[in-house]
């Protein structure tokens, strides 16, 4: 690969973690880098969580699914302040664990715990695969998820014959500023840009929903489709372009930023 792949390029990060070092990598490859942060605010609610972690303190589950490493963390630090740690710990031990992601199995394992189901892919959709093999009638399932609600997950869960299916819901996205998502509409519509980079699925959400409100998702899915690369970080990130739509995805064989970078540095080395 060349020094100056992405040379006249001008590639759009929309993410809003390590921005700085995923710039540095476009501008190495001579590309220019424009960060729009379609990420918003993610906020952890210790306050939200107080209550389901004491009442899984108290009486743990049959099935606990963990569906993000960071946030099943974060739960665990917040058992901590509550003083209940312990006990969360000796419930998730009894508990049969159900695995999303390299990052969740890597945090069962600082805790030495390992999941007796996982996905192939990352993805909530080869979980959910998975667990459909399950007898879960008469089971109580405890889900942590990460930012937003999973009403298909449940739905699946209690038609298998669960008895009990609590979620918890540790963090909270805000979405975007509007001045944000206006600006990226337009570069695209002009055809001002060449790729944007999306590191997480609820980006490619708020684009899209944004498209909807304001009419222009066809816009989107024409820009995407056309002369504007797609980028996702991994799998579950290209899942999400892919169900608005969007056909021509690059997605990194290594889910990480720098990877991605690389990846389409590749693709338009082999167009020119």
């Amino acid at each position: 690969m060349g020094a100056e792949a992405l040379k006249g390029k001008r590639i759009v990060i929309a993410g809003s973690q390590k921005t700085n070092e995923m710039s540095v990598i476009i501008e190495k490859q001579g590309g220019t880098p424009i960060v729009r942060s379609l990420q918003g605010l993610t906020i952890f609610e210790e306050a939200q969580v107080a209550d389901p972690l004491r009442r899984f303190a108290r009486e743990g589950a049959d099935w606990v699914i963990l569906t993000t490493g960071l946030g099943a963390d974060n739960l665990i630090k917040a058992s901590e302040k509550l003083g209940i740690q312990k006990e969360v710990l000796h419930r998730l031990s009894q508990a049969s664990i159900a695995a999303r992601g390299y990052k969740t199995t890597a945090f069962l394992k600082r805790i030495d715990l390992r999941a007796v189901v996982s996905d192939d892919d990352g993805t909530m959709g080869s979980l959910m695969e998975k667990l459909e093999s399950i007898d879960f009638a008469g089971q109580r399932i405890w889900i942590q998820l990460h930012g937003e609600p999973a009403p298909e997950l449940e739905q699946r869960l209690t038609e298998q014959g669960a008895a009990q299916v609590q979620s918890v819901l540790p963090y909270r996205h805000i979405p975007p500023e509007r001045e944000t998502l206006d600006a990226i509409l337009s570069q695209l519509a002009e055809g001002s840009v060449d790729a944007v980079c999306f590191t997480t699925a609820v980006q490619v959400r708020y684009l899209f929903s944004y498209g909807m409100e304001t009419g222009s998702v066809e816009l989107l899915r024409a820009a995407f489709n056309g002369p504007v690369l797609a980028a996702a970080v991994g799998k579950v990130t290209a899942e999400a372009l892919r169900s608005y739509g969007v056909e021509r995805v690059v997605v990194p064989d290594i889910e990480r930023m720098g990877a991605m970078i690389i990846e389409i540095s590749r693709c338009y080395e082999a167009v020119e």
